[in-house]
């Protein structure tokens, strides 16, 4: 059946058989007006016979007769809609599933499925992103690679499940400190990478580390095995500039990861790739 092209939803064909019913409703009460006329016509023919009353008699059965047929045809049509939304309710329906199925995928894609942190994948394609805005408008952004200090020994000691939710837990901090416009993703194991954007200058990049440092050192309230847990641990920040310390993103991951590693050796919480002002 061929549908007005304003009939786009369900809830527009609703009311269009709402609409539909009512006069079909109309129709058939005036269908029986009509019969209730005629069978009085036919009394008062078979009372007195006259050539006026059988023709308006004929005239009214015949209108009777188109009326019926007009809400018979209401009727089909009435059907044909709710087919037609019916179908278009599944079809939503249908859309509606695939949309959250290719979502759960999306995320499953780009998305580390411990902490549901953006993945390597997705943190790489920001900074593209990001370094593609930062030479275009001259501006500055940091890649700080972060590791966890001593998570290997909370690993070894209390099993994997622990470890695991120890991970979870500085997910979360890491998120509560991220800027708006700011990526944190989980690199692999107990790594972590942060995208800064739109820096000001080299002392924003060491006061978001400095904050990092403090929110991940405190302690760690975990259950496992029924068994309550205060665990603590620290981390090691290297910190990398564009366009100073690399042009492109493997560039800038790998000076933040030398970085990293100087500030583990030295135990000072972040160093910066550069030493320069």
């Amino acid at each position: 059946m061929n549908l007005p092209q304003d009939l786009t939803t369900p809830r527009e064909l609703t009311r269009v058989i709402s609409q539909s019913e009512q006069i079909k409703g109309a129709v058939e009460d005036c269908a029986e007006e009509l019969a209730l006329v005629n069978s009085a016509l036919k009394d008062e023919l078979a009372l007195q016979p006259q050539a006026a009353l059988e023709e308006a008699l004929a005239q009214n059965e015949v209108v009777e007769s188109k009326v019926k047929a007009c809400a018979d045809d209401l009727a089909a049509v009435n059907g044909a809609l709710q087919a037609e939304l019916r179908e278009r309710e599944v079809l939503e329906h249908a859309l509606e599933a695939a949309q959250a199925q290719e979502k759960l995928a999306r995320d499953a894609a780009f998305h580390d499925p411990l902490t549901s942190l953006p993945n390597r994948v997705l943190f790489n394609d920001r900074l593209e992103h990001g370094l593609a805005q930062a030479k275009r408008h001259t501006r500055t952004l940091a890649v700080m690679f972060i590791d966890l200090d001593g998570f290997k020994a909370i690993n070894d000691t209390h099993g994997h499940p622990a470890g695991d939710s120890l991970l979870k837990t500085i997910a979360s901090r890491l998120i509560a400190v991220t800027r708006v416009d700011d990526t944190v993703s989980r690199h692999g194991g107990d790594e972590f990478l942060y995208l800064l954007l739109e820096l000001n200058s080299k002392a924003d990049a060491a006061a978001v580390a400095r904050k990092i440092v403090t929110e991940l050192g405190q302690p760690c309230k975990l259950n496992s095995k029924g068994v309550q847990l205060s665990l603590r641990v620290g981390c090691s920040i290297g910190i990398a500039l564009f366009p100073g310390d690399g042009a492109t993103s493997d560039e800038l991951v790998k000076s933040a990861d030398r970085a990293m590693y100087r500030a583990k050796r030295e135990q000072t919480g972040y160093a910066f790739a550069s030493t320069a002002p």
